[in-house]
């Protein structure tokens, strides 16, 4: 019982009366002009609901009278894009209308039958009413009279829920707006894990390379290769500031066009960083590198990045043969070097699964694993 005065306070439930009582005032200047006709705004609603801007208006209207403040009302603000749209929306103009209707006649017959209730109760005579018109004064009629206005809560409540209802079902998205807002989800998640798995990449190859530099230069006792190891240490790091602060400018603002990322073109950088590490790198480029497609040459700069890391990382400062070739509308891409000791498991590590997504993502494949005494990972990526 508590809870029964609670829409009262609530002022949604006055919104969505006055967004029932809206059409009625079309209806109002209509029956100044033409008394005898008054389905005549009916009418005219028909070919007003196949305007496609209309469903817009209509939407928006809805969302901030029917459900102020929810976030995810489920109610459309898109212009009507098919003809099934415009056909939903005549029809909740033709019973936003009905609806109206009732509201209007009932508030205003209920109403009435409260104040003439009073009077009959204060000993006058109500006159004009059917049912009241014969009623004899009595002040017993007061216990009644709350009566009409209990009804009048239940129906404006009742039709704000019923009204707020059809909206959602005549005015919320069509197929092919939830197949296009499915579609911006899908791309978002997409995003977010591209985005984990540059920082995975990213910041996991600066540090591998600042602990495995630091180290070498702590037990090397040579102050000019100490000087090397301090300064491959600081250019690693800068690169890693630089793709962290564009991965945090992407998370800030979602619309901010991406800074160019790295492609095989910077692929120089890597190897260096690697050869100041201490790993010998043998690298040999085939192939017209610098024609591979945006995309395929930034993935495959990433996956070049963890194998380097993966070597440097489990091996340590041993040689790496890294072979890029371009031909047959295919990136081959394969880098390997000698087992530290026990044979590891087949790619259990995240940086291994990364570059089999990557590889797949393109439409290529990823090998990784053991090879003649060597760890080796081949991927194959299409140019198409």
């Amino acid at each position: 019982m508590p809870r029964l005065p609670n829409p009262l306070l609530r002022a949604t439930t006055y919104t969505r009366l006055l967004h029932l009582w809206v059409p009625m005032l079309v209806v109002s200047l209509w029956l100044f002009i033409d008394p005898s006709t008054p389905w005549m705004p009916a009418l005219f609603l028909v070919p007003l609901g196949l305007l496609p801007a209309v469903r817009r208006g209509e939407g928006v209207q809805a969302r901030l009278m029917l459900t102020p403040g929810e976030p995810e009302p489920g109610i459309s603000e898109a212009p009507a894009a098919t003809w099934r749209d415009r056909l939903r929306t005549v029809l909740w103009l033709e019973l936003r209308m009905a609806l109206g209707a009732v509201t209007v006649f009932a508030s205003v017959w209920l109403l009435v039958t409260a104040f003439e209730l009073a009077r009959c109760a204060g000993g006058g005579t109500p006159p004009g009413m059917p049912l009241l018109e014969r009623l004899p004064p009595h002040p017993a009629w007061a216990l009644l009279t709350p009566l009409p206005l209990l009804v009048l809560y239940g129906v404006a409540v009742g039709l704000g829920e019923l009204i707020t209802a059809a909206a959602r079902r005549l005015l919320g998205p069509s197929a092919a707006e939830r197949l296009a807002a499915l579609e911006r989800r899908t791309e978002q998640l997409l995003e977010r894990t591209r985005i984990a798995r540059e920082l995975h990449d990213s910041i996991g190859h600066a540090l591998t390379l600042a602990v495995v530099q630091a180290g070498a230069a702590r037990t090397a006792g040579d102050p000019e290769f100490t000087d090397r190891a301090l300064a491959a240490v600081e250019e690693t790091g800068r690169a890693a500031l630089e793709d962290l602060e564009r991965v945090l400018g992407v998370l800030r603002e979602a619309e901010r066009p991406l800074s160019a990322r790295p492609t095989l073109a910077d692929a120089g950088r890597l190897l260096e960083s690697a050869r100041a590490s201490g790993a010998k790198v043998d690298a040999e480029v085939t192939g017209p590198v610098a024609a591979v497609p945006g995309p395929v040459s930034r993935e495959g700069y990433r996956i070049l990045q963890e194998c380097l890391t993966n070597a440097l990382r489990h091996a340590g400062a041993v040689p790496v043969r890294v072979r890029v070739a371009v031909a047959g509308g295919t990136l081959a891409l394969e880098v390997r070097n000698p087992l530290p000791g026990a044979v590891p498991g087949p790619g259990r590590g995240s940086g291994l699964r990364g570059i089999r997504e990557r590889a797949a993502l393109l439409g290529g494949t990823a090998v990784t694993g053991p090879k003649e005494g060597d760890w080796r990972v081949r991927a194959e990526l299409p140019l198409g």
